[in-house]
């Protein structure tokens, strides 16, 4: 029954991602000159992140969830509260499969689909052409950077993988607007491409500062789809078009068994003498209000290094960071 999966949510980095099948026909792309990556760096960009990655813990629907959008090369939408683990099962993927820095893009109302593509400083630009005989340097792409999804979209050999953090606080056309670079793999960056006879390439710098990206003809095409986590609080509804080009998975609150393992994956043994107790209270006070994992590892992190120190034992300073998400103080 596991023989499929390729991603097995084991925490061990291995290369088994190079075991996936060729894309359906329909979700092939370019096969233009490669650009490297290192598989095992996250080039300063996650230095926080390989503890929660290493110590994720996915049950079994995403396990298949997760190889679904592998296997078809579809984006994952991941949808639930807050503190579930949208985002972490990013850098898990990353980790696991030895695919390098997590390509991080927090949207917000204001976010545009350039803003995930590419900047241009054309300022800079500007200055150097009012200053400079030649009017169409070859190294032009130094005014040029790749935003996250651009990255994404260079032809890497393997996916890199991308996470779009909380779509949901999007501008209304933004889902819609990613719809055409999901489906094709490619963008152009039009500032390139009118000079694409003059220059031919340009070697331009990608998001996480890796080997810089070489662009002809002004257009970046990928070679394997990215891995995309797009992640959603639930807060607005997403339209039809859109929901059937993703893989879409809904995390649910970890149960107890899962809470167990949650903490002692991120906190070690050394965490019993205050964990069972304080899981028992977290699951008492999340059934009255909402509350995020991540408050129950800083309430038994806190417990066990500030709880001999006070009168008040665990629980009182357990409820310090338990307090609920959905009141105010």
């Amino acid at each position: 029954m596991s023989d499929w999966l390729i991603y097995r949510g084991s925490g061990e980095p291995h290369g088994d991602v190079a075991k996936l099948p060729e894309p359906p026909p329909w979700r092939a792309f370019y096969d233009d000159e490669p650009t490297p990556f290192d598989r095992d760096s996250d080039y300063g960009l996650t230095e926080r992140w390989p503890l929660r990655a290493q110590a994720y813990q996915p049950d079994r629907q995403t396990l298949e969830m997760v190889n679904t959008a592998l296997y078809l090369r579809r984006p994952l939408l991941v949808t639930g509260d807050p503190g579930v683990g949208k985002s972490s099962l990013a850098y898990s993927v990353a980790h696991e499969l030895r695919l390098g820095s997590v390509l991080r893009w927090p949207i917000t109302s204001r976010s545009t689909l350039k803003d995930g593509l590419y900047r241009y400083d054309a300022l800079g630009r500007l200055e150097e052409v009012n200053n400079a005989s030649d009017p169409t340097p070859t190294h032009i792409g130094q005014y040029f950077r790749l935003g996250p999804l651009g990255t994404a979209l260079a032809p890497f050999e393997l996916p890199r993988v991308l996470l779009v953090d909380e779509i949901d606080k999007s501008d209304i056309d933004l889902p819609n607007d990613l719809l055409d670079v999901f489906e094709e793999g490619a963008f152009e960056i039009p500032e390139l491409a009118r000079i694409a006879d003059t220059i031919g390439s340009a070697d331009v710098r990608p998001a996480d500062n890796g080997a810089r990206v070489k662009i002809t003809g002004g257009r970046v095409r990928c070679r394997a789809f990215p891995f995309v986590v797009l992640t959603s609080n639930g807060e607005r509804e997403f339209p039809p078009a859109f929901l059937r080009r993703c893989v879409r998975l809904h995390l649910p609150v970890p149960d107890e068994e899962r809470l167990r393992a949650i903490v002692y994956a991120h906190l070690g043994q050394d965490a019993a003498p205050h964990a069972e107790t304080l899981i028992n209270r977290f699951l008492d006070r999340r059934g009255t209000g909402e509350l995020a994992t991540d408050q129950l590892l800083q309430a038994v992190y806190l417990a066990r290094h500030a709880a001999g120190g006070t009168d008040t034992g665990p629980g009182h300073i357990a409820d310090l960071v338990m307090q609920y998400l959905n009141r105010t103080l």
